[in-house]
């Protein structure tokens, strides 16, 4: 059922336009879960790409991954590998999967880079900006989201894409994500065009 609620969002996203979708499959706390949920998360993850190849071709879909992907088993980042290979062409929508993903792991290997580059000398310190820090995330890409939905009735971020939701408007759904349709996705981003979006400026100054 969660799968079949991807399909539909996605395709929902696609029929309105949206270019940029990032899920959140799974974190990298969830390696804490249970070993045989593990192992079905990760059998379900294999079957699921297999399967919606088809659906990603039809609709135009380029698929990308973010996070820890060598923790991943070899099976499943083979699978990865070759759906990202055979849909890199696509060019209608970006569907990222975060997986084993931790935004403060993210943000952590970006610090580390920076500063091995301004170790090394060939970095200076006062050259560091928010986008060049930016550029050295999983996700230098892709744009950061305009909306982000949380399902399952819960109201906190879950160490999701901490740097990039520093403006992002939030929407909160208490259906489990299984339950989530396109409907769904049409309310929130009706709710979500009715927003003001500033920026930290005035309303006039808009």
């Amino acid at each position: 059922n969660g799968v079949s609620a991807v399909r539909e969002v996605l395709e929902g996203a696609i029929e309105i336009g949206v270019p940029y979708s990032t899920l959140y499959a799974f974190s990298s706390e969830n390696w804490n879960r249970p070993k045989l949920e593990v192992r079905a998360l990760m059998e379900l993850l294999i079957s699921s790409l297999t399967k919606e190849l088809k659906t990603f071709q039809q609709n135009g879909v380029k698929l990308k991954a973010i996070g820890n992907l060598n923790d991943l088993p070899d099976n499943i980042q083979k699978t990865l590998n070759d759906t990202m290979e055979a849909t890199k062409e696509n060019s209608k929508c970006t569907l990222t999967l975060a997986l084993s993903y931790g935004s403060r792991t993210e943000i952590l290997d970006a610090t580390k880079r920076i500063a091995d580059q301004v170790a090394q000398g060939t970095l200076k310190p006062e050259d560091i900006t928010e986008d060049l820090f930016s550029q050295y995330l999983y996700t230098a890409d892709i744009p950061d989201p305009d909306l982000m939905i949380r399902t399952s009735g819960e109201q906190r971020i879950s160490n999701f894409l901490l740097w990039q939701l520093a403006y992002t408007e939030l929407w909160f759904s208490a259906k489990m994500w299984p339950e989530f349709t396109r409907n769904d996705l049409f309310e929130a981003i009706f709710d979500y065009q009715s927003r003001e979006r500033r920026f930290g400026k005035t309303s006039e100054q808009l």
